[in-house]
């Protein structure tokens, strides 16, 4: 039997010992080391060579990854560790660093209970350290810390023993007030990190040591030891003597929660129906004989077994051949395999009980963010965090008989990487391919074209816009085609905090008279109660009022009413762009008594064009979004980069000095960040590293927004001017 065997078969043995389980996350900024650490834990329990760890970047196996150096898919692995007689199984994810693949950061949150947070010991805690950190304290995931790079320290800033540790305490302090900020409440205190506890690590990823109090007290390695055999070069001695994987498993094993500790306190925040339910109860206590809940974190589409999906089992056991219930799309599938990850290779196994990560194969048009179960239950809520594909571009393939292939492959890639969205201009026939930046847009690229064999061409990027409304409109009234139905309604804006706290209560869709909690959200984000109830549709982060009294037949048209709204805040008037914060109310409706005569031919064109004109006699604005730059650059530099961010119509909010390098935060329009890659690397000599994330849509300056408006209508084959009011009622 092979090692690899032999660990599936101990894996297997251990999904069911749910104490000595541990769900992990690898989280930090790009290139801090995070890929070259899960090496050193994957030739630990001999699943590769201890020469190749570090070199052979196994959790990298897809080729662009090889090719740019960088992880783009997280990527998940099964271990077991053996630590004080005991055996441990760590279901292990490698995480993206890159702030464009930020949603794979997000949806393996959910999956894993505690992640190791990597901080590279020059650099020190980075912008995108700041949100992936974030984003696993929003989904109560436990963090330890490991300082990578501490070699770097010495060798290439000289730094001296006592100025060594003071700046290794700088970056723990600063990885505190993270916590502090970002954590749940009641976890604020608890789950600092801690020298003294061995709840932080010390060491050298590439040369494979790493030293924590505990393991000091163990191996008799001091910070004076790590020095010396850094200073002369002797950092493989080291690693003999205080290897790497010891201190990480150990700080894994001791501090990381169990499955069962953990959903005691995750579930409630991630599932809102009754705690005291079956379905509840179990999850709460983790229990494998409970019905079934599971929800899907990932997923790949593989050319021989079909879609993968790869998620968290919470309660009961997913088993193979077995039927489930998936809540999200109302449907029911087979179960055809269960399957572990091992890095690059899937392992089919028989069942994995609650408490573990698998993948299933044989859920048809399975999106990340369903929920599996064995019976009927509430959904599991959306991720805490969301990530807005701000920058457009506009494909068509090469070549005319590729076509239906191209839109097979498209709906591929956004079934793997829903922070993608990719629509058809029904005008223009073209595609378009939204998503998070320039970086995201060409690996999306090099997907379609060397992993399908899609060769496309691709426009120059472009900005997606939102519409809104700054003013109230008067109530207008729209008649329909024939005349024979009427609808007086009205459109105001929904003011910044209101809008804002939508955006966070992430509400879609229809609001039924028996969605009591959706209710209480909407009054908690500030509407009155009768409003609340009297709610219809949110779509957008718009919402659809009915404010009609009495009207007979308004329920046999309701879903027609809701169409037309979701219609036209999908292409607002201004530019057929998507529209944001914008209220509309029905205060009045005059239908034709035969149904006959009030049916969608009617009814959508009414609703649609009037909430037009509505929203056209309320100071109509497009507003354009922004991203928070964090830029990292020498100080001879800075005068360079600050002029290229006046340049840019950018708002520069914080300078800061860390040592010798200068930290620029600053916030900019999208549009003027297209090309700002190539001018940041001829302005800085290469010199400068900087994130962008997205920030908030801003209304374009007075002075743009004619300009604006003229370009993206002529762009969608439009005329060139938005029409009036009176075009809408006639």
């Amino acid at each position: 039997m092979g090692r690899r065997e032999e660990m599936v078969k101990l894996a297997q043995e251990m999904m069911r010992n749910k104490e000595n389980i541990r769900n992990i996350g690898i989280v930090a900024h790009i290139d801090h080391g995070k890929t070259t650490m899960t090496d050193s834990i994957i030739a630990a329990v001999g699943l590769m060579s201890e020469e190749l760890a570090g070199k052979q970047l196994l959790m990298d196996f897809y080729e662009l990854e090889q090719e740019r150096g960088i992880t783009i898919n997280a990527a998940n692995i099964s271990v077991v560790y053996k630590y004080e007689d005991n055996a441990y199984l760590i279901n292990l994810i490698d995480t993206p660093g890159h702030v464009d693949f930020g949603g794979d950061v997000i949806r393996a949150m959910r999956a894993v209970d505690g992640v190791i947070v990597l901080v590279d010991a020059v650099e020190g805690v980075m912008p995108q350290t700041e949100t992936v950190l974030r984003q696993a304290l929003r989904e109560n995931c436990k963090p330890v810390l490991f300082v990578n790079k501490v070699d770097r320290l010495i060798n290439e800033l000289k730094v001296d023993e006592k100025e060594m540790q003071e700046r290794l305490l700088k970056v723990i302090a600063k990885v505190n007030l993270l916590i502090r900020k970002y954590a749940p409440e009641k976890f604020k205190d608890k789950w600092q990190v801690r020298v003294e506890d061995g709840s932080v690590a010390f060491g050298s990823a590439l040369y494979k040591w790493a030293v924590s109090v505990p393991q000091m007290k163990k191996t008799g390695v001091s910070f004076k030891e790590v020095y010396k055999h850094c200073k002369s070069g002797t950092q493989e001695e080291l690693s003999k003597k205080s290897p790497l994987y010891r201190a990480i498993m150990e700080m894994v094993i001791v501090h990381l929660p169990s499955p069962v500790e953990a959903q005691k306190y995750r579930i409630p925040e991630m599932w809102t129906g009754d705690l005291e339910s079956e379905a509840g109860k179990a999850m709460l206590n983790c229990d494998e004989n409970g019905p079934l809940a599971m929800m899907i974190t990932d997923v790949t589409v593989d050319p021989h077994a079909g879609e993968i999906a790869t998620g968290r089992v919470f309660s009961g056991t997913v088993k193979r051949g077995v039927k489930v219930k998936m809540i999200n799309s109302k449907r029911e599938a087979s179960i055809q395999q269960v399957s572990l990850y091992m890095g690059p290779e899937r392992v089919n196994v028989e069942d994995v009980p609650a408490g573990n990560i698998a993948a299933l194969i044989g859920l048809r048009d399975v999106r990340v963010g369903e929920t599996i179960a064995s019976m009927e239950m509430q959904p599991f809520e959306s991720f805490k965090s969301s990530a807005e594909p701000v920058i457009t571009v506009s494909i068509e393939a090469k070549r005319t008989a590729d076509l239906p292939k191209l839109i097979e492959v498209l709906n591929k890639i956004t079934k793997e990487d829903p922070n993608i969205v990719a629509t058809i201009n029904q005008e223009t026939g073209e595609h378009l391919l939204s998503g998070m930046g320039e970086l995201h847009l060409e690996v999306t690229k090099y997907r379609i074209e060397v992993d399908n064999g899609v060769p496309i061409e691709m426009s120059n990027p472009i900005v997606v816009y939102r519409e809104t409304i700054m003013g109230k409109s008067p109530a207008l009234t729209g008649k329909s085609p024939n005349k024979h139905n009427q609808f007086l309604l009205s459109a105001e804006p929904l003011g910044e905090e209101m809008l804002n706290k939508l955006i966070e209560a992430k509400i879609e869709g229809k609001i039924r008279k028996k969605d009591v909690d959706k209710i209480a959200k909407l009054e908690e984000i500030g509407l009155s109660s009768d409003d609340a109830k009297r709610v219809w549709w949110v779509h957008n982060n718009c919402i659809l009022i009915d404010n009609t009294r009495g009207i007979q037949a308004i329920q046999e048209i309701k879903e027609l009413v809701c169409q037309g709204f979701v219609d036209a805040m999908n292409e607002g008037p201004l530019a057929k762009e998507k529209c944001l914060g914008v209220l509309v109310r029905l205060q009045d409706a005059k239908l034709h008594e035969d149904a006959i005569h009030r049916g969608p031919a009617q009814v959508l064109p009414a609703i649609t064009r009037t909430i037009y004109a509505c929203m056209l006699s309320a100071k109509p604005v497009l507003l354009e979004p922004r991203q928070k730059l964090f830029i990292s650059v020498p100080q001879e530099y800075m005068g360079a980069v600050t002029k290229e961010l006046q340049q840019r119509r950018a708002s520069i909010e914080e300078i800061k000095a860390e040592g010798d390098t200068t930290i620029i935060i600053a916030i900019a329009p999208v549009k003027e960040l297209i090309g700002f890659s190539s001018a940041m690397r001829s302005a800085t000599q290469g010199r400068a590293i900087w994130t962008a994330e997205f920030y908030d849509y801003k209304p374009l300056p007075e002075f743009m927004q004619k300009e604006v408006i003229k370009e993206v209508r002529t762009r969608k084959g439009l005329e060139p001017e938005p029409k009036s009011p009176d075009y809408f009622l006639s």
